[in-house]
């Protein structure tokens, strides 16, 4: 069984709250006993090692120095196939054609956690970001709130949601309506591309609509990550609906 190194209070706070049972080790600083106390307790319920350890050694079972005095080792979360005939139903989905950086993947995690958007659809090809050690610790326990599903076809698995989704991808396009005129009377999905390539030339084509931030600054574009918390903001917001 693979397993994972969860760092930070507040992404351990959600792997606890989300799958328990998933969580077989943790180690903790001394500045951080008092908070992770409910976790040990869940722990020792089921004769599971919880550890209080220095600075140095929390740092190398962490992997990282950005560990927040707390690291919880879990099974690897199963990411499973989008099923075509029936895929997922929500109002918000976030549709990740290769986006390569684990920490975007985790700040734009966080967003869609945060906004409330239902799950992450990844586009499973070479170099996509999947769930990781360093996606955890940035999406600071947003991961745990949102369905996941993969698929290595992304123009079937957006013909499979167009029954029951608006599909949306970002784009710079001349064809890329401003943002703000997007219709919200249904369901939509959402892609994110690649940080230097974009959506890919097939997912724009499949994709219905295609969208634009519009900016008056000096710089063509913005950062995925940052893209997706504009995007979503405006997505969710009630006040800004069009008309």
């Amino acid at each position: 069984m693979e397993e994972d190194r969860i760092c930070g209070a507040n992404a351990v706070a959600a792997v606890f709250a989300k799958r328990p049972e998933a969580v077989k080790r943790l180690f903790y600083t001394e500045d951080m006993k008092e908070k992770v106390g409910p976790f040990c307790a869940a722990l020792a319920a089921k004769r599971r090692p919880y550890r209080l350890l220095d600075e140095a050694d929390i740092a190398k079972t962490a992997g990282s120095i950005h560990h927040g005095g707390v690291v919880a080792i879990a099974e690897t979360r199963y990411v499973g196939i989008i099923d075509f005939v029936r895929p997922p139903r929500m109002q918000l989905l976030v549709i990740l054609d290769g986006v390569s950086n684990p920490h975007n993947l985790g700040a734009i995690a966080r967003s869609a956690a945060f906004f409330g958007a239902g799950g992450l659809l990844f586009h499973e090809i070479p170099g996509q970001a999947m769930p990781s050690d360093a996606a955890y610790r940035t999406a600071e326990g947003g991961l745990e709130y949102l369905e996941l599903h993969k698929t290595r076809n992304i123009r079937k698995a957006l013909l499979a949601l167009e029954p029951h989704y608006r599909t949306v991808a970002t784009a710079f396009t001349p064809d890329a309506m401003p943002l703000q005129t997007l219709p919200r009377d249904r369901p939509i999905a959402l892609v994110l591309g690649n940080e230097e390539r974009g959506v890919s030339w097939d997912t724009l084509e499949t994709c219905r609509r295609r969208v634009r931030i519009l900016g008056p600054g000096k710089v063509q574009s913005l950062n995925v990550a940052q893209a997706a918390a504009v995007l979503l903001a405006n997505l969710t917001d009630p006040m800004a609906q069009p008309g």
